[in-house]
């Protein structure tokens, strides 16, 4: 039986916050979960770790792309990070206790954790326990998963009964260069699934017509999907997966 609140289920999952770029509200903000909340959509999210150990909600694993700063997420205190203005908006980045805070149980939170090596290979577990103790006496339904088995694995040792998933994807070199290509070639077969105890598949809306995917799902797996981009990719994917992850449309 699947540890998964159904409330994954119903509503459409908006992607990073229900974000709008041109209307100053940025990926991964204060801002985009604040909209999320108002829109009633359940919030996905990202987390990287800052180098003293504290959970930051925060896709890349560096600040380039989203920041004017440079360099690796790890490689800054947490108390710094937070006064990192995100690009074309006013937010800062968050830690998840604050993200916790503001959310206050008002929408599910479906929490992606980035693998922190880049290889997806074996985990230190460091940011799994860092999450896992912030989230401890959180009331909100909210869901763990990861690219890495190895962190999902990590999740279900130091706490079973946390809801967690597996993302998949079809493992393309043009989307992961950095990822050896016999992992990529491990990871696109949807490894370990049952052994790691999964409850979820997220994946690539792309990919949805996998054998392997038909096969989860004909074992009950709840399937959800990402990332969708327009009614049309919704209508299509709705036909494989039971739940979507989108952005820049109303779904």
């Amino acid at each position: 039986m699947t540890r998964l609140s159904s409330a994954f289920l119903t509503r459409p999952i908006a992607h990073r916050g229900y974000h709008n770029k041109a209307e100053g509200v940025i990926e991964n903000s204060p801002s985009a979960f604040a909209a999320a909340i108002a829109a009633g959509y359940p919030i996905e999210l990202d987390l990287q770790l800052s180098r003293d150990g504290v959970p930051m909600v925060f896709h890349d694993d560096t600040l380039n792309r989203l920041t004017a700063e440079t360099g690796a997420v790890r490689d800054r205190d947490a108390a710094k990070l937070e006064t990192f203005t995100l690009k074309g908006g006013t937010d800062r980045i968050p830690t998840l206790a604050r993200v916790l805070q503001q959310i206050d149980a008002a929408v599910p939170l479906l929490i992606e954790l980035k693998d922190q090596h880049g290889t997806m290979g074996d985990t230190d577990g460091v940011l799994e326990r860092a999450a896992l103790d912030v989230l401890r006496d959180y009331a909100g339904p909210f869901a763990l998963m990861s690219f890495n088995p190895s962190m999902v694995a990590k999740v279900a040792e130091l706490s079973p009964d946390t809801p967690r998933g597996f993302i998949g994807s079809a493992w393309r070199k043009v989307d992961e260069p950095h990822v050896p290509v016999d992992r990529r070639a491990e990871l696109a077969t949807i490894p370990d699934f049952e052994r790691i105890g999964a409850d979820f598949l997220s994946h690539d809306h792309t990919n949805l017509e996998s054998p392997r995917v038909e096969q989860l799902k004909a074992q009950g797996v709840p399937i959800l999907c990402w990332t969708i981009r327009s009614p049309e990719q919704e209508n299509q994917a709705r036909k494989f997966a039971n739940n979507i992850t989108f952005e820049g449309y109303a779904a």
